[in-house]
């Protein structure tokens, strides 16, 4: 998978120990990847059980919730985000527990990192060929199907331009985006560098978002436009 299409691929790393989370996180943003970090059981389940995410990447002993009932618990609300276990326990017996729980993959520590990446690819080339009907992201979420957009549970009235530019965001949550291609993603034509009509629509997608919560579509400026929390940045 080449940075180009791994932007905007969300990987949670649920690990206690600094030092691994710091090599795994520089790697996987180095790639492509909009990753982010959990340093604990209680943090995980919390960012598992709100936020949407591609790929979650999983160590098994954590202060809290230990990742084996982390897992259990988030495929108990029927889950399918791909889990891979990040861990020391190497006996046989645990791998299988490990995968009995619901993870598709099994990584012992240590590990190189260019294997942990084709892993990550491997997972994600599968997500590629399986449609998906909602997105989500903190308190944002999109059913594409039904073309309804909500925040905090409230319905958002959006536009269809605005409905596909939130949708371009979401799907590139925490990655940071070109004008030039966000343009031709929603309009579908190319960007002349003068328009102002993304400007436009921005603003007022900002303003129906910001009427339910704090600022999440920020300008980076000489770029384009990312969507995060505050705390993701």
């Amino acid at each position: 998978m080449s940075k180009l299409s791994s932007a905007g691929v969300r990987v949670l790393l649920v690990e206690d120990e600094a030092e691994i989370a710091d090599f795994v996180l520089v790697g996987l943003r180095e790639e492509g990847y909009a990753a982010e970090h959990a340093a604990g059981g209680a943090e995980g389940w919390a960012r598992l059980s709100t936020e949407a995410w591609d790929v979650v990447l999983l160590d098994w002993w954590l202060p809290g919730i230990d990742g084996l009932t982390l897992l259990r618990r988030f495929r108990a609300t029927n889950s399918t985000t791909p889990v891979i276990f990040l861990t020391a326990r190497d006996a046989v017996s645990d791998r299988v527990r490990g995968l009995d729980a619901g993870a598709e993959d099994y990584l012992c520590k240590p590990f190189a990192f260019e294997e942990l990446l084709a892993r990550v690819r491997s997972l994600t080339r599968r997500l590629d060929r399986r449609p998906a009907t909602a997105l989500a992201h903190g308190d944002v979420a999109l059913d594409l199907d039904a073309q309804r957009a909500t925040r905090a549970g409230k319905r958002l009235d959006l536009t269809a331009k605005e409905f596909t530019l939130l949708a371009v965001l979401l799907r590139n949550a925490g990655a940071v985006l070109s004008r030039a291609r966000i343009y031709e993603q929603v309009w579908d034509e190319e960007y002349d560098g003068l328009s102002n009509t993304l400007a436009v629509h921005v603003g007022e997608l900002r303003r129906k978002l910001e009427a339910h919560g704090p600022r999440l579509v920020h300008t980076v400026r000489g770029t384009g436009y990312v969507f995060r929390r505050d705390q993701d940045a």
